[in-house]
């Protein structure tokens, strides 16, 4: 059926150039897919518009819509609800966490586009990790695989799935039912989520390598040597802390500790007067060192609070942060001190430390008149040091780290949101469902227009865009169907197992690099045609085929795998190490239960 021919040749040797970039990452990976881009295109193997097709395709649209919509959630607060939910039942651990977002995930995927579920907890999962302290890249790999395995639990959960059954009607075969599927995609789904819980501490990234905002707070945190860890103390009855006010008790001139907050019931009051008056009862969160921690607590009769996920909600990490703010030349506050100015009544942030020229204060500097350029470090929710940012006596030089919510349009963008995922189950493209979802953010106000465009990640949008060429090229040229006939003739008079084992294999490898539905269009009229020839019962050969189509985890290929790189810092040689232990798993545990359940 198919011959080797030069164009066949030449695009395996493209195969090769392009998994030799992936992999050692010589150059970046985007510009990497716009290197086989042109390389396709001056090589003939695609045409100049089946080169930049990519830029068009559904799945890059859909991507880009996507990102969209996650913002717009997070701007709306949904997603500060999600990771609360999620905290609530899992707690803080590592391991609890991973195993909740996960099984969720992987159920939902079951029901919408694996690509929309890991988009809905890609921003919780960012939140949890800033909240927890747990790196992003130990928590978003877990769950963007969970995502694509949920996909095997119905038959309308991926794509390939969805096209077998049509596939199966053209070829006067009965159409498999709704939960066909489900045996083999809860354990595939329970094998993926195992695989993580018991080996997923020593594979993943244990360092956080996330390309975002917070780099500039752990610069901000390393240059200036500040203490990072927010500690909570109960004021008890025996406290002499009762009835005096923050003024009177001089935690920094006497301890070195800064005052950050106060919870008293359901009420949190960032950067508390001066004139603030302790009670029992209330809950300070406290920075500084551990010693002078400790000192400040046994002196006073605070209790140190832990593991307490109601202050984790009330107080979280991810709303605040240090800024550094410098005084402008001419300013009309030159001369007047921190405490003249009310820096903590009149703009709600805690001042940590004074450089003033070379001489740098920590503890006592709240009555020192300011000069034109001295910098100091304030500590407090962002929306406040925005405040201060947009004063014309001040120069921000942080930047702001989180989006300003706008919990009004929480409703607006839930709606948008499910409507998008609604119009993609009910068999619109899913690149003009999420484009409509997207859209009508906009319109609704939800995200502006700006920061819509500021949200897509444009490195996983060329990523995406350069790479899908490249299965065109390997449609096109025969390539691909050229293995599919090489590997069927190696097949004849193998064991069943065997011969289910390579099928799984051969369809995991093509969809690598071309679309996992096309792999299964190009693979499923012969493995049936090979079953047959071989007394293997050709339907249990096409589910195999359907379902090794979502076999995506070795290459950064997959949309969730693309979707998940960029904010989990991931590199080619993550995918490669944790994903291909997984994708074995995935061969071995479908092959095993096709042959268990229909042969």
């Amino acid at each position: 059926m198919y011959g080797m021919t030069p164009e066949i040749e030449l695009a395996f040797v493209v195969v090769a150039v392009a998994v030799l970039l992936l992999v050692t990452e010589v150059v970046r990976i985007d510009v990497a897919a716009v290197l086989i881009l042109l390389l396709l295109a001056w090589t003939g193997l695609a045409t100049p518009s089946q080169a930049l097709s990519g830029f068009g395709s559904n799945a890059v649209i859909s991507i880009a819509a996507i990102m969209v919509l996650g913002k717009g959630m997070e701007r709306a607060g949904v997603v500060n609800a999600i990771s609360r939910a999620v905290m609530r039942v899992a707690g803080s651990e590592e391991r609890r966490l991973l195993g909740v977002t996960s099984s969720v995930v992987g159920f939902i995927s079951a029901f919408m586009q694996n690509v929309g579920s890991a988009a809905l907890f890609l921003p919780a999962i960012l939140r949890i990790s800033k909240t927890t302290r747990i790196p992003a890249s130990r928590l978003l790999m877990p769950m963007g695989f969970s995502a694509i395995l949920g996909g095997t639990l119905t038959m309308v959960g991926s794509s390939p799935l969805i096209v077998l059954n049509d596939l199966m009607v053209q070829s006067g075969e009965e159409p498999f039912g709704f939960f066909s599927v489900t045996p083999i995609g809860i354990v595939l789904l329970a094998s993926g989520i195992g695989y993580f819980l018991i080996y997923g501490h020593r594979l993943l990234p244990k360092a956080d390598r996330s390309k975002t905002d917070s780099e500039a707070q752990v610069d901000l945190i390393e240059t200036w040597q500040l203490p990072s860890i927010v500690r909570y103390y109960f004021v008890s009855w025996k406290s002499d802390f009762v009835d005096k006010t923050r003024e009177d008790v001089r935690m920094r001139r006497n301890y070195g500790v800064t005052l950050l907050a106060i919870v008293e019931g359901e009420e949190v009051i960032y950067s508390p007067w001066r004139r603030t008056r302790f009670s029992p009862g209330q809950v300070l969160a406290l920075l500084g060192e551990k010693g002078d921690l400790q000192r400040l607590s046994s002196e006073h009769d605070l209790w140190e609070i832990t593991d307490d996920l109601r202050l984790s909600d009330l107080l979280c990490e991810a709303e605040a942060g240090f800024a550094e703010v410098v005084v402008r030349p001419r300013s009309s506050i030159v001369g007047k001190t921190l405490r003249e100015i009310g820096v903590r009544k009149n703009y709600g942030v805690e001042p940590i430390l004074l450089l003033s020229g070379t001489e740098e204060q920590r503890k006592d500097f709240a009555d020192r008149p300011l000069n034109p350029g001295d910098t100091f470090v304030i500590h407090g929710l962002w929306d406040r040091i925005r405040k201060i940012g947009s004063d014309r006596n001040f120069v921000l030089l942080t930047p702001v780290e989180s989006v300003s919510l706008t919990p009004s349009k929480a409703i607006p963008a839930t709606l948008c949101f499910l409507g998008a995922l609604a119009l993609a189950l009910a068999g619109f493209q899913i690149s003009i469902a999420l484009l409509t979802g997207a859209f009508a953010m906009v319109l609704l106000k939800v995200i502006p227009v700006d920061e819509a465009y500021g949200a897509v990640d444009w490195r996983t949008v060329v990523l995406l865009a350069g790479l899908i060429p490249l299965g065109i090229a390997m449609e096109e040229s025969g390539a691909a169907g050229f293995a599919a006939t090489a590997l069927m003739n190696l097949l004849e008079g193998s064991p069943p197992i065997v011969a289910l084992i390579a099928v799984a294999a051969l369809t995991t490898f093509l969809t690598l690099f071309i679309s996992n539905v096309a792999a299964a269009v190009l693979l499923v009229p012969l493995v049936m045609v090979m079953g047959q020839g071989m007394g293997i019962d050709p339907r249990a050969l096409a589910l195999l085929v359907g379902l090794s189509a979502s076999n995506s985890f070795l290459l950064p290929t997959h949309q969730v795998n693309a979707l998940l790189m960029t904010p989990g810092g991931y590199k080619s040689a993550d995918f490669l190490k944790v994903g291909g232990i997984m994708t074995l798993i995935f061969i071995i545990v479908a092959s095993w239960m096709v042959e268990l359940l229909y042969l």
